[in-house]
């Protein structure tokens, strides 16, 4: 895509139309990753242990964790990107990428090297017990592999989306889950290499490699209208500091859906058939992160062009956008919660047929989306407040569903109520939730205005 044309979708056509442009492959991206995970513990679910579907559950507080990192530099720099291709500084945008994919370089090797180092703590820490501890260990020990293609691959992509080319970033992503689809099996069974549950973390983290291999490219040709190339690589303190402010709201949230997951295996470690609740509470996660990815993916398409209208000053488009994203994040979220809900029996059967973990499942998932809505307006409200420079509030709102909120329920309730009381936590915490950013919306545009005037 051409400058002319990202400007055209970024700055000219509808803010409802190009979001929704914009969304639409950002979203089935971002479905294709969570193959990644699905198509993992379905297979893993065909090896009839369900040792093995405990020791991959035991893995989902890490993966939030490493989501987090990526967060924290890839979508900062997507929204500072943003506003500098909004302001027509398109050398300043280069800049701000190239500098951050170079970081993200460092830090993935970083997290590769201590992880390795760490990884039999930090899988007790996450709740593996003896019995799942070595196969939680040969699942985690190639996802920190994986961590020195992802962290860079998550920064191209986000600066992919901030110029509106977000063709290529589908593609990427696309093919690595196909690519997942076809090698999960080869690895993992008797009839190829006969991994088991390690041979599916080496297909993921494989295909993980060739996303970040085609983004490489794509940069590397020059058919970007952000440049990154090594005379814009430029490691400042005021520049990282800025990215990290903004980007820490996002990766806050993926960081709290972490703690919150592990304390959940923590307090069922502690409840009668308790390897069986964490089965099936790793498979909810799991399936959690479809409904995050769809309001993630729509959050992509409005990220740029909210960013690009901030940056531009035009304060009537910005404000289009602001409307638009809040009915369409509270409408999907809505049909998320209606498909969970009356699909929650079928969708554990695809990855268990323990009747106890399908029960758990089953509960679980209800519970975690009985006022899904809540995710969809405090991620879009976070986002919001990352463009328009408060990012400060913003910080607070990423804090309060799966950490203010989330966490006394959690630590509390179980010892309370048993597993009924881990049904109610989310529950309760997304109530606290929803009057929070309800009272906050007129203070947000507010703010957005002001500081336009003011930039």
């Amino acid at each position: 895509m051409n400058e002319q044309q990202s400007q055209s979708i970024l700055g000219n056509i509808s803010p409802a139309k190009a979001i929704v442009k914009l969304a639409i492959p950002a979203t089935l991206a971002l479905l294709a990753k969570a193959i990644y995970n699905l198509v993992d513990t379905a297979y893993i679910g065909m090896l009839h242990s369900d040792l093995a579907l405990t020791a991959v559950g035991v893995t989902v507080p890490l993966l939030l964790i490493m989501v987090s990192i990526e967060n924290i530099f890839a979508a900062g720099a997507a929204v500072l990107a943003g506003r500098q291709l909004g302001a027509k500084d398109s050398e300043g945008a280069s800049c701000t990428v190239t500098t951050i994919v170079g970081v993200s370089v460092l830090i993935g090797a970083v997290l590769c090297i201590g992880g390795i180092i760490f990884i039999e703590p930090l899988m007790r820490a996450f709740g593996a017990s003896d019995a799942s501890l070595p196969l939680a260990k040969d699942y985690a020990f190639w996802m920190f592999i994986a961590a020195l293609a992802n962290l860079p691959a998550q920064s191209m992509n986000c600066a992919a989306r901030a110029e509106s080319s977000v063709k290529i970033s589908s593609i990427a992503v696309i093919t690595g889950a196909l690519l997942n689809v076809v090698l999960d099996p080869i690895f993992m069974f008797s009839w190829g290499l006969n991994m088991g549950v390690e041979g599916a973390s080496l297909a993921t983290t494989i295909s993980q490699f060739v996303t970040f291999f085609i983004m490489t490219w794509f940069y590397a040709s020059g058919r970007s209208i952000i440049k990154i190339k090594r005379k814009s690589f430029r490691p400042n303190r005021n520049l990282i500091k800025t990215v990290a402010v903004i980007g820490l709201p996002t990766a806050v949230i993926q960081i709290c859906l972490s703690v919150a997951a592990s304390l959940t295996n923590i307090a069922a470690s502690g409840l009668p058939q308790s390897d069986e609740i964490i089965a099936a509470y790793g498979v909810v996660q799991r399936l959690i992160l479809i409904g995050c990815y769809v309001v993630m993916g729509f959050m992509q398409g409005y990220q740029p062009v909210a960013s690009f209208a901030f940056g531009a000053k035009n304060e009537d488009r910005f404000h289009q956008s602001v409307r638009f994203a809040l009915k369409g994040s509270l409408l999907l979220t809505i049909l998320v919660e209606l498909i969970y809900i009356l699909l929650s029996t079928p969708l554990i059967l695809l990855f268990n047929q323990n009747p106890v973990i399908v029960d758990y499942g089953k509960w679980l998932l209800i519970s975690q989306v009985a006022l899904y809505p809540a995710f969809g307006l405090c991620y879009m409200m976070t986002i919001t407040y990352q463009t328009i420079g408060d990012s400060r509030y913003g910080l607070f709102l990423s804090l309060i569903r799966q950490g203010l909120f989330y966490l006394p329920f959690i630590l509390i309730l179980p010892k309370l109520l048993g597993v009924t009381g881990i049904y109610f936590s989310q529950p309760a915490a997304d109530i606290l939730t929803i009057i929070v950013c309800i009272c906050s919306i007129k203070s947000m545009k507010k703010i957005a205005s002001a500081n336009m005037a003011k930039n």
